[in-house]
């Protein structure tokens, strides 16, 4: 840490409340119309999180006040929106700024209540919306039920990466764990950065090169793991440090929405009713996908024979290596964010991508958090779940791309795949609970 901050980390250790507070004004602030639009939130959150993550805070505490913050910053500009209508036009800020709420109102007009979900996580566009939704008489309880949804995946996706930051340099960890966790992370950057180039130049060969680049980086895990142990053993270290009963629980029922029958019976009911409704090329690329992601996983575990870490009461008796939930989790929702994408300009079919990560994120960090995988276990099974489908949508796409489906088919396949994960979960929590002992 350096010599400047200590001070003001050891007073925020001893204040833990001060932080706490302004993390959650700072939330609030980046998801409040206009305000969002003139302060380097992203920066600030990522170095707010860092400092609660050097101990002063635990990540559900940072998680919950960056939730609340970024919800109270979103009903806020929705009542604003909701109390001014039109008029809202004739306050100073937006008087002289009119194409920051254009671009909103643009937004909300073409995509609707899905504007909100998706449009979170697209800088300029996250402050505006809420308020063009409270401006257009968006009825509360819809409004209220996205953002709720949508704040907890932005929660997720902007404190984490700080939060796990500070953790790793307060922690004494085992000597390499940096070099190894800078060769993990600079290859997933690489391969982040670029799809994200090469998707907005609309390049046409850009999913087999993410094919390529995905098995690449795959091939050098999948050789490469048992020199990574250093990475595997600190970073375990980090996640296990913040175990409680009541995070315990929430991560159970996180884990369970990516069991194998969970994930099972949700992909071949997302594939009959794509065949049900005539969507033959996508559900060709829904089967290539979640059918060969399966019989990989189950091919590398057998070759690998990894086993898990020894963290449960009565350890898992399966191999590790990659991990099935999180290359199950990533499937499907890989699957359900390229589809929404069709269509759909490049920055927004990229924005439905990350949206659809952050549910199989949260899976994958689930195993390492109840100790049934290895980081570099649950890494692989994502980029296994990536590179498979990047593949089956090039093949999908050989002469023609693939067609956006109508809303109607959206409303039809949505509610009845997620409605069957949430009852297949709630099912079999009761066995997650004794499972998951430790």
């Amino acid at each position: 840490m350096p010599e400047w901050l200590a001070p003001l980390a050891r007073w925020l250790a001893d204040y833990p409340q001060w932080l706490g507070l302004i993390l959650f004004v700072a939330a609030c602030l980046e998801c409040l119309a206009v305000v969002g639009l003139l302060i380097p939130g992203t920066v600030v959150l990522f170095a707010l999180a860092a400092l609660a993550g050097s101990g002063i805070l635990t990540l559900g505490e940072t998680l919950l006040l960056g939730f609340v913050g970024g919800l109270l910053g979103d009903l806020l500009s929705y009542a604003l929106g909701r109390r001014y209508h039109q008029n809202i036009r004739r306050l100073r800020g937006l008087r002289n700024h009119p194409e920051w709420l254009a671009g909103a109102e643009l937004y909300v007009a073409r995509y609707g209540v899905a504007s909100l979900l998706v449009g979170r996580f697209i800088g300029p566009l996250r402050p505006m919306l809420p308020l063009t939704a409270g401006m257009l008489d968006m009825p509360f309880g819809r409004f209220l039920l996205v953002s709720l949804v949508a704040t907890a995946g932005w929660s997720m996706a902007y404190l984490l990466p700080g939060w796990t930051a500070g953790a790793a340099v307060r922690l004494p960890l085992p000597d390499g764990f940096w070099g190894e966790a800078g060769i993990v992370l600079a290859a997933l950057l690489l391969l982040a950065v670029g799809v994200t180039h090469y998707s907005l130049r609309q390049q046409r060969w850009v999913s087999p090169a993410a094919a390529l680049m995905g098995a690449l980086i795959l091939l050098g895990l999948i050789f490469g793991w048992p020199n990574l142990v250093e990475f595997d053993e600190g970073l375990m270290t980090v996640v296990q440090g913040e175990r409680s009963p009541p995070f315990d629980r929430f991560m159970v029922i996180v884990t369970r929405t990516g069991d194998y029958h969970t994930q099972l019976w949700a992909a071949v009911l997302l594939c009959l009713l794509l065949m049900a409704v005539r969507q033959w090329r996508a559900a060709a690329f829904a089967i290539l996908t979640l059918l060969g992601t399966a019989v990989a996983n189950g091919a590398l575990k057998a070759a690998f024979a990894r086993l898990r870490p020894d963290i449960l009461a009565q350890p898992l008796e399966t191999f590790s290596f990659p991990s099935g939930h999180s290359s199950a989790a990533f499937a499907l929702f890989l699957t359900l964010g390229v589809l929404a994408g069709r269509e759909q300009p490049p920055r927004l079919r990229l924005t439905w991508v990350l949206l659809a990560t952050l549910p199989a994120t949260a899976i994958a960090l689930s195993r390492v958090y109840l100790g049934v995988h290895w980081p570099t276990d649950v890494i692989a099974g994502a980029l296994l779940a990536a590179t498979i489908c990047a593949a089956s949508l090039s093949i999908a796409q050989w002469r023609t791309p693939l067609y956006a489906l109508s809303p109607k088919i959206w409303w039809l396949i949505l509610p009845a795949t997620l409605g069957l994960i949430g009852l297949l979960t709630l099912w079999g929590l009761p066995e997650g609970m004794r499972l998951y002992r430790y």
